[in-house]
């Protein structure tokens, strides 16, 4: 599909609300059908496509670009809602899914055709991207330099019909494809947390966030430190520093315990039957670190009628103005100015 047909798809999604500024991020991460699960479906998401782009030959074929003399990598854009989800929040997403210090391709696919690159369509995002890049290589994360390109945006060339969601389409040889890849093994070693010892987290913890997290215990209502706090910030585990929780979505529930009607990062989060003190229950514990966090009922309000219970002592707040400090600024777009988020069930 040709330029043409990009700008004819890009002005029917900007035409769904003309009240809304959409934006779009263009990254290039190795195989494109990889590249493509890891945005849809977030909140601020409007669509992602995979295509060719960085090259010089114009509305190439799949065929030429794994010929490797178009100039072409393959890559994925995104058309979002920034109001919704912030360019820092999809850079991030971005570097988890690759290999940075790898040039010569991703994982079993060789060839500049898998290069990874950033193509930065504003000012701001060259900036953020820069940045990102810059704290990426301060981390001490990867032995080798960083090497992913951080270019301007060139014409984005849409792939074939059949690579579109691709990963839906072709569901086992998809899996069955990145199963061999090597993507998720190199990704797990490079971001997988490592749970301290229980001798370890004891030492950290007070005797009650001990007794909450790694025992299943439950808080005092209306005696502990977040029940009523209503700053504006996020909640992370109190091990491992995982996002959980946003203010945005915290509400008065009248339970005595700080209570959310979601999560901030829903894949940090999992839930599990809880069938203790004679009734059954849906339990929540931190993806990571495995903590228990609480439970979730529910009795909450709208728009999702969920009510996270979450002991207090199973959280570190961080308050808007420390999180980029702390390494979370990612996320500080996305809080909701005081006052506008105070439900009361």
């Amino acid at each position: 599909m040709g330029k043409d047909n990009v700008d004819k798809l890009t002005n029917e999604i900007y035409s769904i609300d003309m009240n809304t500024k959409y934006e779009k991020a263009t990254f290039a991460g190795g195989c494109f059908w990889c590249m493509e699960p890891p945005f849809e479906g977030l909140e601020g998401i409007v669509d992602v496509v995979v295509g060719y782009t960085g090259g010089h030959k114009k509305d190439p074929s799949y065929e030429e670009v794994c010929e490797g003399d178009t100039g072409h990598a393959e890559g994925v854009q995104i058309t979002y809602d920034p109001s919704k989800i912030t360019y820092d929040r999809l850079l991030d997403i971005f570097w988890r899914q690759i290999d940075p210090t790898d040039a010569g391709g991703q994982f079993v696919d060789r060839g500049s055709q898998y290069r990874t690159a950033i193509f930065y369509h504003t000012d701001e995002q060259k900036m953020l991207a820069e940045k990102s890049k810059a704290e990426l290589e301060r981390s001490g994360r990867y032995k080798k330099p960083v090497v992913t390109e951080i270019l301007p945006t060139v014409d984005f060339y849409m792939a074939e019909e059949y690579h579109q969601d691709y990963y839906k389409k072709e569901s086992l040889r998809y899996k069955s494809y990145r199963k061999h890849s090597g993507r998720d093994q190199v990704r797990e070693e490079l971001w997988q947390y490592q749970r301290p010892s229980e001798e370890e987290v004891k030492k950290r913890l007070t005797p009650l966030q001990f007794k909450v997290t790694q025992e299943n215990g439950t808080e005092r209502p209306f005696d502990n430190e977040y029940w009523d706090d209503k700053r504006e910030g996020i909640y992370v585990d109190i091990v491992s520093g995982e996002p959980l929780f946003s203010s945005s979505d915290k509400f008065d529930s009248g339970t005595g315990w700080p209570s959310f009607t979601k999560p901030l990062e829903p894949r940090n989060i999992v839930e599990k039957e809880d069938r203790e003190h004679f009734m059954v229950r849906t339990e929540v514990r931190s993806r990571n670190a495995g903590s228990h966090l609480g439970h979730v009922f529910p009795d909450g309000p709208e728009p999702t009628g969920l009510r996270y219970c979450i002991n207090s002592a199973a959280v570190r707040f961080i308050p808007k103005e420390d999180m980029e400090k702390e390494g979370y600024g990612v996320y500080k777009d996305l809080l909701i100015p005081q006052g506008l988020n105070r439900i009361k069930l």
